[in-house]
Protein backbone atom coordinates (compact mmCIF):
# COMPACT_ATOMS: atom_id res chain seq x y z
CA UNK A 1 0.00 0.00 0.00
CA UNK A 2 1.40 3.54 -0.86
CA UNK A 3 0.76 5.58 2.31
CA UNK A 4 -0.55 9.05 0.61
CA UNK A 5 -1.67 9.90 -3.17
CA UNK A 6 -0.25 11.61 -5.94
CA UNK A 7 -1.69 14.98 -6.53
CA UNK A 8 -0.77 17.34 -9.43
CA UNK A 9 -1.68 21.06 -8.10
CA UNK A 10 -1.03 22.88 -11.26
CA UNK A 11 -3.87 25.58 -10.94
CA UNK A 12 -1.93 28.97 -11.21
CA UNK A 13 -3.43 32.22 -11.48
CA UNK A 14 -2.84 31.83 -14.94
CA UNK A 15 -4.60 28.78 -15.16
CA UNK A 16 -7.44 30.45 -12.96
CA UNK A 17 -7.72 33.54 -15.50
CA UNK A 18 -7.82 30.95 -18.47
CA UNK A 19 -11.43 29.74 -17.15
CA UNK A 20 -12.77 32.99 -16.42
CA UNK A 21 -11.35 34.05 -19.78
CA UNK A 22 -12.96 30.42 -22.12
CA UNK A 23 -16.10 31.06 -20.25
CA UNK A 24 -16.28 34.80 -21.70
CA UNK A 25 -15.42 34.05 -25.15
CA UNK A 26 -18.16 31.16 -24.35
CA UNK A 27 -20.55 33.69 -23.68
CA UNK A 28 -19.86 35.72 -27.09
CA UNK A 29 -20.13 32.90 -29.73
CA UNK A 30 -23.49 31.92 -27.96
CA UNK A 31 -24.60 35.81 -28.31
CA UNK A 32 -25.52 35.58 -24.25
CA UNK A 33 -25.00 38.89 -21.78
CA UNK A 34 -22.46 40.86 -23.28
CA UNK A 35 -22.08 42.73 -20.14
CA UNK A 36 -21.22 39.78 -17.76
CA UNK A 37 -19.40 38.49 -20.71
CA UNK A 38 -17.22 41.35 -20.03
CA UNK A 39 -17.14 41.20 -16.51
CA UNK A 40 -15.65 37.83 -16.74
CA UNK A 41 -12.79 39.28 -19.37
CA UNK A 42 -12.27 41.70 -16.82
CA UNK A 43 -11.67 39.52 -14.02
CA UNK A 44 -9.26 37.54 -15.74
CA UNK A 45 -7.25 40.29 -16.39
CA UNK A 46 -7.54 41.28 -12.80
CA UNK A 47 -6.68 37.72 -11.88
CA UNK A 48 -3.40 37.65 -14.07
CA UNK A 49 -2.06 40.83 -12.18
CA UNK A 50 -2.44 39.50 -8.44
CA UNK A 51 0.31 38.58 -7.43
CA UNK A 52 -0.52 36.31 -4.36
CA UNK A 53 -1.47 32.45 -5.76
CA UNK A 54 -5.18 31.94 -5.57
CA UNK A 55 -4.86 29.03 -5.68
CA UNK A 56 -3.36 29.05 -1.79
CA UNK A 57 -6.62 31.31 -0.41
CA UNK A 58 -9.53 30.23 1.50
CA UNK A 59 -12.82 32.20 0.26
CA UNK A 60 -12.09 35.23 3.00
CA UNK A 61 -8.86 35.67 2.25
CA UNK A 62 -10.06 35.86 -1.62
CA UNK A 63 -12.87 38.28 -0.50
CA UNK A 64 -10.38 40.15 1.17
CA UNK A 65 -8.43 41.06 -2.54
CA UNK A 66 -9.57 44.48 -3.89
CA UNK A 67 -9.09 42.79 -7.46
CA UNK A 68 -11.27 39.53 -6.43
CA UNK A 69 -14.29 41.02 -4.32
CA UNK A 70 -17.38 38.32 -2.81
CA UNK A 71 -19.24 37.30 -6.09
CA UNK A 72 -15.85 36.45 -7.95
CA UNK A 73 -14.01 34.76 -4.57
CA UNK A 74 -16.82 32.03 -4.85
CA UNK A 75 -16.34 31.04 -8.30
CA UNK A 76 -12.66 30.90 -7.58
CA UNK A 77 -13.12 28.42 -4.70
CA UNK A 78 -15.19 26.33 -6.59
CA UNK A 79 -12.26 25.89 -9.29
CA UNK A 80 -9.69 25.40 -6.49
CA UNK A 81 -12.26 22.78 -4.88
CA UNK A 82 -12.84 20.22 -7.82
CA UNK A 83 -10.98 22.20 -10.23
CA UNK A 84 -14.13 22.91 -12.41
CA UNK A 85 -16.52 26.36 -12.59
CA UNK A 86 -19.92 25.51 -13.21
CA UNK A 87 -21.17 28.33 -15.08
CA UNK A 88 -18.42 27.38 -17.62
CA UNK A 89 -19.29 23.73 -17.76
CA UNK A 90 -22.96 24.60 -18.59
CA UNK A 91 -21.38 26.41 -21.85
CA UNK A 92 -19.04 23.43 -22.39
CA UNK A 93 -22.15 21.26 -22.61
CA UNK A 94 -23.88 23.16 -24.92
CA UNK A 95 -20.82 23.88 -27.38
CA UNK A 96 -19.39 21.31 -29.77
CA UNK A 97 -15.50 20.70 -28.57
CA UNK A 98 -14.00 21.82 -31.97
CA UNK A 99 -15.77 24.86 -31.69
CA UNK A 100 -13.46 25.53 -28.29
CA UNK A 101 -10.62 24.37 -30.00
CA UNK A 102 -11.01 27.30 -32.94
CA UNK A 103 -10.40 29.62 -30.28
CA UNK A 104 -6.82 28.33 -30.30
CA UNK A 105 -6.83 29.75 -33.94
CA UNK A 106 -5.15 33.19 -34.20
CA UNK A 107 -6.91 35.74 -36.18
CA UNK A 108 -10.64 35.24 -35.18
CA UNK A 109 -12.44 35.76 -32.40
CA UNK A 110 -15.50 34.46 -30.78
CA UNK A 111 -17.79 36.66 -33.24
CA UNK A 112 -15.95 35.05 -36.46
CA UNK A 113 -15.84 31.78 -34.90
CA UNK A 114 -19.79 32.29 -34.27
CA UNK A 115 -20.42 32.97 -37.79
CA UNK A 116 -18.63 29.93 -39.24
CA UNK A 117 -20.57 27.39 -36.44
CA UNK A 118 -23.70 29.13 -37.05
CA UNK A 119 -23.57 29.96 -40.89
CA UNK A 120 -21.56 27.97 -42.52
CA UNK A 121 -22.16 24.60 -40.29
CA UNK A 122 -18.30 24.30 -39.31
CA UNK A 123 -17.58 22.32 -35.71
CA UNK A 124 -14.06 21.65 -35.96
CA UNK A 125 -10.58 22.99 -36.69
CA UNK A 126 -10.33 19.89 -39.67
CA UNK A 127 -13.74 21.11 -41.06
CA UNK A 128 -12.46 24.92 -40.93
CA UNK A 129 -9.62 23.43 -42.72
CA UNK A 130 -11.19 22.12 -45.69
CA UNK A 131 -13.58 25.56 -46.06
CA UNK A 132 -10.05 27.34 -46.04
CA UNK A 133 -8.90 24.84 -48.86
CA UNK A 134 -12.29 25.15 -50.68
CA UNK A 135 -11.62 28.81 -50.69
CA UNK A 136 -15.68 29.18 -48.57
CA UNK A 137 -14.43 31.77 -46.19
CA UNK A 138 -13.00 34.12 -49.21
CA UNK A 139 -16.72 35.90 -49.42
CA UNK A 140 -18.10 35.67 -45.65
CA UNK A 141 -18.88 38.80 -44.14
CA UNK A 142 -15.87 40.00 -42.36
CA UNK A 143 -13.46 37.54 -43.82
CA UNK A 144 -11.63 38.09 -46.61
CA UNK A 145 -8.84 36.28 -48.23
CA UNK A 146 -5.75 37.43 -46.39
CA UNK A 147 -7.27 36.21 -43.27
CA UNK A 148 -8.86 32.40 -44.79
CA UNK A 149 -4.62 31.92 -45.49
CA UNK A 150 -3.88 33.68 -41.79
CA UNK A 151 -6.51 31.37 -40.48
CA UNK A 152 -4.75 28.24 -42.58
CA UNK A 153 -1.35 29.26 -41.32
CA UNK A 154 -2.40 29.08 -37.87
CA UNK A 155 -4.07 25.83 -38.05
CA UNK A 156 -1.18 24.16 -39.80
CA UNK A 157 1.08 25.95 -36.67
CA UNK A 158 -1.12 24.32 -33.99
CA UNK A 159 -1.20 20.75 -36.08
CA UNK A 160 2.76 20.92 -36.08
CA UNK A 161 2.82 21.90 -32.62
CA UNK A 162 -0.12 19.37 -30.91
CA UNK A 163 0.83 17.67 -28.12
CA UNK A 164 3.40 19.06 -26.72
CA UNK A 165 4.14 21.47 -23.69
CA UNK A 166 6.28 24.11 -21.96
CA UNK A 167 9.64 23.00 -20.04
CA UNK A 168 8.28 24.80 -17.63
CA UNK A 169 5.32 23.19 -17.32
CA UNK A 170 6.92 20.04 -17.30
CA UNK A 171 9.25 21.12 -14.48
CA UNK A 172 5.68 21.37 -11.95
CA UNK A 173 4.92 17.66 -12.63
CA UNK A 174 8.48 16.60 -12.04
CA UNK A 175 8.95 18.08 -9.08
CA UNK A 176 5.82 16.73 -7.51
CA UNK A 177 6.00 13.20 -8.99
CA UNK A 178 9.58 13.43 -7.69
CA UNK A 179 8.45 14.78 -3.89
CA UNK A 180 5.55 11.90 -4.22
CA UNK A 181 8.30 9.11 -4.88
CA UNK A 182 10.69 10.54 -2.65
CA UNK A 183 7.95 10.07 0.51
CA UNK A 184 6.45 6.75 -0.82
CA UNK A 185 9.75 4.58 -2.06
CA UNK A 186 12.96 5.69 -0.51
CA UNK A 187 14.65 2.77 -1.42
CA UNK A 188 13.60 2.85 -5.10
CA UNK A 189 15.73 4.76 -7.71
CA UNK A 190 13.68 7.17 -10.40
CA UNK A 191 14.96 9.79 -12.15
CA UNK A 192 13.19 11.99 -15.28
CA UNK A 193 15.03 11.46 -18.38
CA UNK A 194 14.63 12.08 -21.73
CA UNK A 195 13.60 15.57 -23.46
CA UNK A 196 13.40 16.52 -19.78
CA UNK A 197 16.56 15.50 -18.77
CA UNK A 198 18.19 17.40 -22.03
CA UNK A 199 16.49 20.05 -21.26
CA UNK A 200 14.29 20.88 -24.70
CA UNK A 201 12.48 23.88 -24.20
CA UNK A 202 9.18 21.90 -25.14
CA UNK A 203 8.43 18.10 -24.66
CA UNK A 204 5.74 15.81 -25.94
CA UNK A 205 6.33 13.73 -23.27
CA UNK A 206 7.98 13.32 -19.55
CA UNK A 207 9.73 9.91 -19.20
CA UNK A 208 11.55 8.43 -16.50
CA UNK A 209 13.69 5.80 -15.79
CA UNK A 210 12.88 4.12 -12.32
CA UNK A 211 13.48 0.64 -10.23
CA UNK A 212 9.32 0.23 -9.13
CA UNK A 213 7.41 -2.56 -10.97
CA UNK A 214 3.91 -1.52 -12.55
CA UNK A 215 1.62 -2.25 -9.65
CA UNK A 216 3.59 0.30 -7.75
CA UNK A 217 3.26 3.26 -10.42
CA UNK A 218 -0.51 2.40 -11.27
CA UNK A 219 -1.02 2.78 -7.82
CA UNK A 220 -0.17 5.81 -7.37
CA UNK A 221 -2.39 7.56 -9.90
CA UNK A 222 -5.15 5.23 -9.31
CA UNK A 223 -7.22 8.16 -7.60
CA UNK A 224 -7.00 10.01 -11.03
CA UNK A 225 -8.54 9.15 -14.23
CA UNK A 226 -5.83 8.34 -16.56
CA UNK A 227 -5.62 6.59 -19.84
CA UNK A 228 -3.04 3.28 -19.75
CA UNK A 229 -0.81 2.57 -22.25
CA UNK A 230 1.67 -0.46 -21.66
CA UNK A 231 4.58 -3.03 -22.85
CA UNK A 232 7.03 -5.27 -21.28
CA UNK A 233 9.61 -2.77 -20.18
CA UNK A 234 7.34 0.42 -20.63
CA UNK A 235 4.41 1.95 -18.61
CA UNK A 236 2.57 5.00 -20.43
CA UNK A 237 0.26 7.13 -17.88
CA UNK A 238 -1.90 9.72 -19.56
CA UNK A 239 -4.18 12.53 -17.60
CA UNK A 240 -6.20 14.61 -18.85
CA UNK A 241 -4.96 17.78 -20.81
CA UNK A 242 -1.35 16.54 -19.78
CA UNK A 243 2.01 15.22 -21.87
CA UNK A 244 2.38 11.79 -21.18
CA UNK A 245 4.54 10.11 -18.66
CA UNK A 246 6.42 7.13 -19.81
CA UNK A 247 7.89 5.03 -17.24
CA UNK A 248 10.45 2.93 -18.45
CA UNK A 249 11.65 -0.06 -15.80
CA UNK A 250 15.07 -0.94 -14.86
CA UNK A 251 14.88 -4.36 -13.29
CA UNK A 252 18.63 -3.17 -11.40
CA UNK A 253 20.72 -0.58 -10.45
CA UNK A 254 23.67 -1.28 -13.02
CA UNK A 255 20.26 -1.41 -15.77
CA UNK A 256 19.05 1.59 -14.01
CA UNK A 257 22.45 3.45 -15.43
CA UNK A 258 22.66 2.18 -18.75
CA UNK A 259 18.70 3.27 -19.66
CA UNK A 260 19.22 6.31 -17.91
CA UNK A 261 22.24 7.02 -19.94
CA UNK A 262 20.39 5.69 -23.45
CA UNK A 263 16.99 7.62 -22.06
CA UNK A 264 18.68 10.73 -21.53
CA UNK A 265 20.53 11.97 -25.14
CA UNK A 266 19.39 12.26 -29.12
CA UNK A 267 19.72 8.98 -31.24
CA UNK A 268 22.42 10.16 -32.76
CA UNK A 269 24.60 10.81 -30.09
CA UNK A 270 23.86 7.06 -28.82
CA UNK A 271 24.64 5.44 -31.97
CA UNK A 272 27.96 7.26 -32.11
CA UNK A 273 28.61 6.83 -28.56
CA UNK A 274 27.80 2.89 -29.31
CA UNK A 275 30.07 2.58 -32.01
CA UNK A 276 33.36 3.84 -30.74
CA UNK A 277 32.45 3.25 -26.79
CA UNK A 278 30.99 0.96 -24.81
CA UNK A 279 29.40 0.09 -21.16
CA UNK A 280 30.97 -1.06 -17.71
CA UNK A 281 29.72 -3.98 -16.91
CA UNK A 282 27.82 -2.97 -13.34
CA UNK A 283 27.99 0.83 -13.47
CA UNK A 284 27.03 2.42 -10.04
CA UNK A 285 26.67 5.86 -11.72
CA UNK A 286 26.29 7.54 -15.34
CA UNK A 287 29.65 8.78 -14.56
CA UNK A 288 31.04 5.48 -14.29
CA UNK A 289 29.83 4.79 -17.81
CA UNK A 290 31.79 8.00 -19.00
CA UNK A 291 35.13 6.91 -16.48
CA UNK A 292 35.12 3.54 -17.87
CA UNK A 293 35.48 5.79 -21.75
CA UNK A 294 37.75 7.70 -20.25
CA UNK A 295 35.70 10.85 -21.22
CA UNK A 296 34.50 13.76 -19.28
CA UNK A 297 30.99 13.74 -18.49
CA UNK A 298 28.75 15.10 -20.45
CA UNK A 299 25.64 16.68 -19.05
CA UNK A 300 22.35 15.47 -20.72
CA UNK A 301 21.61 18.99 -21.99
CA UNK A 302 24.71 18.46 -24.58
CA UNK A 303 23.46 15.22 -25.63
CA UNK A 304 22.10 16.35 -28.85
CA UNK A 305 25.10 16.37 -31.61
CA UNK A 306 27.41 13.46 -31.41
CA UNK A 307 30.18 15.91 -32.36
CA UNK A 308 30.24 17.05 -28.27
CA UNK A 309 32.22 13.42 -27.79
CA UNK A 310 35.08 14.89 -29.15
CA UNK A 311 35.85 17.82 -26.71
CA UNK A 312 34.67 15.21 -24.36
CA UNK A 313 37.18 12.75 -25.42
CA UNK A 314 39.83 15.87 -24.92
CA UNK A 315 38.69 16.85 -21.61
CA UNK A 316 37.78 20.25 -23.11
CA UNK A 317 34.10 21.19 -22.48
CA UNK A 318 33.05 24.57 -21.61
CA UNK A 319 32.21 25.13 -17.77
CA UNK A 320 28.64 25.86 -18.37
CA UNK A 321 26.90 28.72 -16.97
CA UNK A 322 24.57 27.94 -13.97
CA UNK A 323 21.66 29.64 -12.38
CA UNK A 324 24.25 30.80 -9.67
CA UNK A 325 26.31 32.76 -11.74
CA UNK A 326 23.43 35.82 -12.76
CA UNK A 327 24.49 38.32 -10.68
CA UNK A 328 21.20 41.06 -12.04
CA UNK A 329 17.95 41.21 -12.97
CA UNK A 330 17.92 42.64 -16.80
CA UNK A 331 14.85 43.23 -18.01
CA UNK A 332 12.03 43.92 -15.76
CA UNK A 333 8.92 45.90 -15.75
CA UNK A 334 6.90 47.77 -12.89
CA UNK A 335 3.52 49.23 -12.78
CA UNK A 336 5.10 52.09 -14.65
CA UNK A 337 4.19 50.40 -17.25
CA UNK A 338 2.78 47.06 -17.25
CA UNK A 339 3.80 45.27 -14.32
CA UNK A 340 2.71 43.64 -11.03
CA UNK A 341 4.62 45.05 -8.29
CA UNK A 342 6.33 48.76 -8.17
CA UNK A 343 9.93 49.97 -8.66
CA UNK A 344 10.57 49.80 -4.68
CA UNK A 345 9.07 46.66 -4.50
CA UNK A 346 11.17 44.89 -7.29
CA UNK A 347 14.08 46.35 -6.33
CA UNK A 348 13.93 45.18 -2.76
CA UNK A 349 12.82 41.96 -4.00
CA UNK A 350 15.29 42.08 -6.11
CA UNK A 351 18.35 42.27 -3.34
CA UNK A 352 16.33 40.17 -1.36
CA UNK A 353 17.03 37.54 -3.67
CA UNK A 354 21.20 38.24 -3.51
CA UNK A 355 21.16 40.22 -7.00
CA UNK A 356 23.50 43.17 -6.68
CA UNK A 357 21.50 45.21 -9.13
CA UNK A 358 18.13 45.88 -10.76
CA UNK A 359 18.10 46.74 -14.83
CA UNK A 360 14.48 48.33 -14.87
CA UNK A 361 12.81 48.66 -18.44
CA UNK A 362 9.31 49.26 -18.59
CA UNK A 363 7.61 49.49 -21.74
CA UNK A 364 7.93 52.92 -24.57
CA UNK A 365 5.12 54.79 -25.54
CA UNK A 366 4.22 53.18 -28.61
CA UNK A 367 3.04 50.15 -26.20
CA UNK A 368 -0.03 51.80 -25.00
CA UNK A 369 -1.46 48.52 -24.42
CA UNK A 370 1.12 48.26 -21.45
CA UNK A 371 0.90 51.61 -20.23
CA UNK A 372 4.02 52.60 -22.01
CA UNK A 373 5.75 55.52 -20.89
CA UNK A 374 5.59 59.36 -21.92
CA UNK A 375 8.93 61.80 -21.78
CA UNK A 376 7.24 63.29 -18.63
CA UNK A 377 6.92 59.74 -16.99
CA UNK A 378 10.11 58.90 -17.46
CA UNK A 379 11.64 61.73 -15.76
CA UNK A 380 9.21 60.87 -12.52
CA UNK A 381 10.84 57.30 -13.30
CA UNK A 382 14.51 58.22 -13.11
CA UNK A 383 13.96 60.74 -10.31
CA UNK A 384 12.39 57.87 -7.65
CA UNK A 385 15.26 55.58 -8.91
CA UNK A 386 17.89 58.22 -8.06
CA UNK A 387 15.97 58.51 -4.48
CA UNK A 388 16.08 53.90 -4.21
CA UNK A 389 19.54 54.28 -5.31
CA UNK A 390 20.50 56.08 -2.39
CA UNK A 391 18.54 53.89 0.16
CA UNK A 392 19.25 50.43 -1.20
CA UNK A 393 22.78 51.24 -1.76
CA UNK A 394 25.21 49.47 -2.63
CA UNK A 395 22.69 47.79 -4.73
CA UNK A 396 21.58 49.38 -7.82
CA UNK A 397 18.90 50.40 -9.83
CA UNK A 398 19.82 51.08 -13.81
CA UNK A 399 17.64 53.10 -15.77
CA UNK A 400 16.45 51.48 -18.93
CA UNK A 401 14.03 51.21 -21.44
CA UNK A 402 12.38 48.52 -23.18
CA UNK A 403 12.08 50.76 -26.69
CA UNK A 404 9.74 49.35 -29.32
CA UNK A 405 11.14 49.08 -32.50
CA UNK A 406 9.15 50.96 -35.04
CA UNK A 407 8.07 49.45 -38.50
CA UNK A 408 10.72 51.08 -40.14
CA UNK A 409 13.46 50.10 -37.42
CA UNK A 410 13.43 53.75 -35.44
CA UNK A 411 13.38 53.71 -31.78
CA UNK A 412 10.65 54.28 -30.01
CA UNK A 413 11.58 57.99 -28.51
CA UNK A 414 13.77 60.94 -30.10
CA UNK A 415 17.65 60.83 -29.12
CA UNK A 416 17.28 63.13 -26.15
CA UNK A 417 15.05 60.73 -24.92
CA UNK A 418 17.11 57.78 -25.29
CA UNK A 419 20.40 59.63 -24.12
CA UNK A 420 18.95 59.31 -20.77
CA UNK A 421 18.66 55.85 -19.88
CA UNK A 422 21.99 53.66 -18.60
CA UNK A 423 20.86 51.73 -21.21
CA UNK A 424 18.23 50.75 -23.81
CA UNK A 425 16.74 46.97 -24.88
CA UNK A 426 15.09 47.31 -28.47
CA UNK A 427 11.84 44.86 -29.25
CA UNK A 428 9.36 44.37 -31.73
CA UNK A 429 6.43 43.98 -30.23
CA UNK A 430 4.04 44.85 -32.99
CA UNK A 431 3.29 43.91 -36.64
CA UNK A 432 5.06 40.73 -36.38
CA UNK A 433 3.17 39.34 -39.79
CA UNK A 434 6.58 40.93 -41.82
CA UNK A 435 8.51 38.77 -44.39
CA UNK A 436 11.98 37.76 -44.14
CA UNK A 437 12.87 40.92 -45.91
CA UNK A 438 10.99 43.49 -43.88
CA UNK A 439 11.96 41.95 -40.58
CA UNK A 440 15.43 41.83 -41.34
CA UNK A 441 15.21 45.52 -42.38
CA UNK A 442 13.77 46.63 -39.74
CA UNK A 443 15.85 44.71 -36.41
CA UNK A 444 19.45 45.85 -38.53
CA UNK A 445 18.46 49.51 -38.75
CA UNK A 446 17.68 49.15 -34.77
CA UNK A 447 20.45 47.23 -34.24
CA UNK A 448 22.48 50.04 -35.99
CA UNK A 449 21.04 52.92 -33.72
CA UNK A 450 23.79 54.25 -31.40
CA UNK A 451 21.44 54.16 -28.31
CA UNK A 452 20.45 50.17 -28.53
CA UNK A 453 22.33 48.18 -25.56
CA UNK A 454 19.99 44.91 -26.10
CA UNK A 455 18.14 43.31 -28.62
CA UNK A 456 15.03 41.68 -26.81
CA UNK A 457 13.74 38.33 -27.52
CA UNK A 458 15.07 38.44 -31.35
CA UNK A 459 12.69 36.60 -33.45
CA UNK A 460 8.99 37.35 -30.81
CA UNK A 461 8.09 33.66 -30.78
CA UNK A 462 6.00 32.44 -28.52
CA UNK A 463 6.69 28.77 -28.07
CA UNK A 464 3.71 26.37 -29.34
CA UNK A 465 1.64 29.80 -29.57
CA UNK A 466 3.31 32.14 -32.17
CA UNK A 467 6.26 31.18 -34.42
CA UNK A 468 7.55 34.50 -34.86
CA UNK A 469 8.84 36.24 -37.90
CA UNK A 470 11.38 34.80 -39.99
CA UNK A 471 14.90 36.37 -39.64
CA UNK A 472 18.31 35.48 -41.05
CA UNK A 473 20.16 34.29 -37.59
CA UNK A 474 23.45 34.43 -38.91
CA UNK A 475 23.07 37.91 -40.83
CA UNK A 476 21.20 39.33 -37.39
CA UNK A 477 23.88 37.46 -35.24
CA UNK A 478 26.57 39.46 -37.25
CA UNK A 479 25.05 42.78 -37.18
CA UNK A 480 24.76 42.51 -33.40
CA UNK A 481 28.50 41.74 -32.99
CA UNK A 482 29.29 44.58 -35.24
CA UNK A 483 27.67 47.47 -33.74
CA UNK A 484 28.53 46.04 -29.63
CA UNK A 485 25.03 44.77 -29.39
CA UNK A 486 24.01 42.47 -26.39
CA UNK A 487 21.56 39.05 -27.74
CA UNK A 488 18.92 38.36 -25.12
CA UNK A 489 18.28 35.03 -24.45
CA UNK A 490 14.37 35.53 -22.99
CA UNK A 491 14.39 33.72 -20.14
CA UNK A 492 10.37 33.50 -20.13
CA UNK A 493 9.43 29.52 -20.40
CA UNK A 494 6.86 30.57 -23.83
CA UNK A 495 9.93 32.80 -25.26
CA UNK A 496 13.61 31.39 -24.86
CA UNK A 497 14.20 33.66 -27.50
CA UNK A 498 17.25 33.64 -28.49
CA UNK A 499 16.80 30.08 -29.33
CA UNK A 500 19.67 27.57 -28.04
CA UNK A 501 20.62 26.08 -31.47
CA UNK A 502 21.79 29.68 -32.46
CA UNK A 503 24.06 30.16 -29.12
CA UNK A 504 26.79 28.15 -30.71
CA UNK A 505 27.34 30.13 -33.41
CA UNK A 506 26.62 33.74 -31.41
CA UNK A 507 29.47 32.55 -29.07
CA UNK A 508 31.89 31.44 -32.20
CA UNK A 509 31.65 35.27 -34.18
CA UNK A 510 32.18 36.48 -30.52
CA UNK A 511 29.02 37.53 -29.52
CA UNK A 512 28.07 38.71 -25.75
CA UNK A 513 24.28 37.10 -24.84
CA UNK A 514 22.15 38.16 -21.94
CA UNK A 515 19.83 35.97 -19.90
CA UNK A 516 16.93 38.02 -19.06
CA UNK A 517 13.99 36.87 -17.35
CA UNK A 518 11.49 39.54 -18.60
CA UNK A 519 9.98 39.77 -15.26
CA UNK A 520 6.49 41.53 -14.58
CA UNK A 521 6.33 40.64 -11.01
CA UNK A 522 8.55 39.76 -8.45
CA UNK A 523 8.21 35.73 -8.98
CA UNK A 524 8.69 36.82 -12.55
CA UNK A 525 12.19 37.64 -11.55
CA UNK A 526 12.89 33.28 -10.66
CA UNK A 527 12.20 32.37 -14.60
CA UNK A 528 16.22 33.06 -15.02
CA UNK A 529 16.66 29.50 -13.99
CA UNK A 530 14.28 28.32 -17.52
CA UNK A 531 16.96 30.60 -19.44
CA UNK A 532 20.34 29.53 -17.95
CA UNK A 533 18.39 25.69 -18.52
CA UNK A 534 18.07 26.72 -22.45
CA UNK A 535 21.34 28.76 -22.32
CA UNK A 536 23.30 25.33 -21.14
CA UNK A 537 22.20 23.72 -24.23
CA UNK A 538 23.99 26.39 -26.23
CA UNK A 539 27.16 26.03 -24.58
CA UNK A 540 27.23 29.32 -23.19
CA UNK A 541 29.07 30.31 -20.13
CA UNK A 542 29.25 33.27 -17.87
CA UNK A 543 31.76 34.70 -19.36
CA UNK A 544 29.80 35.41 -22.33
CA UNK A 545 26.29 36.12 -20.55
CA UNK A 546 25.85 39.98 -19.09
CA UNK A 547 23.63 39.53 -16.71
CA UNK A 548 26.80 37.61 -14.94
CA UNK A 549 28.60 40.44 -14.57
CA UNK A 550 29.08 41.52 -11.10
CA UNK A 551 28.09 45.56 -10.72
CA UNK A 552 31.68 46.50 -11.38
CA UNK A 553 31.44 44.99 -14.70
CA UNK A 554 27.64 45.72 -15.10
CA UNK A 555 28.66 49.94 -14.64
CA UNK A 556 31.75 49.76 -16.77
CA UNK A 557 29.55 47.96 -19.68
CA UNK A 558 26.88 51.08 -18.98
CA UNK A 559 29.82 54.00 -19.07
CA UNK A 560 31.19 52.12 -22.35
CA UNK A 561 29.07 53.13 -24.60
CA UNK A 562 28.69 52.09 -28.14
Amino acid sequence: MIPGKLYLCLMTNHDIADHFELLSKLMDIHGDDSFRAKSYASAAFRIEKVPEPLAELNVEQLKALPAIGPSLAKKIEELNASGKLSALEDYLEKTPKGVVEMLNIKGIGPKKIALLWQDLGIESIGELEYACQENRLVTLKGFGAKTQASILASIQFIKANSGFCLYAEADLMVRQVLQFFTTNFPGAQYSPAGAFRMQRNVLDSIDWICTLNKEEIIAAFAHLPFELNESETKLGIKLEGLPPMNFFLAGSTSAFFIQLFKHSASADFIQAFETGYSYPENPGSEQDIFNHNQLAYITPALRESPAVLKPSAANTLPELIQPEDIKGIIHSHSTYSDGQHSLEQMAKAAKEKGYEYLVISDHSQAAFYANGLSPERIMQQHAEIEKLNQQLAPFKIFKSIEADILNDGRLDYEDGVLSSFDLVIASVHSNLKMTEEKAMQRILTAIQHPATRILGHPTGRLLLSRAGYPVDHKTLIDACVAHKVVIEINAHPRRLDLDWTWIEYAISQGALLSINPDAHSIDGMDLVKYGVLSAQKGGLTKERNLSSFNLAAMEAFVANKK
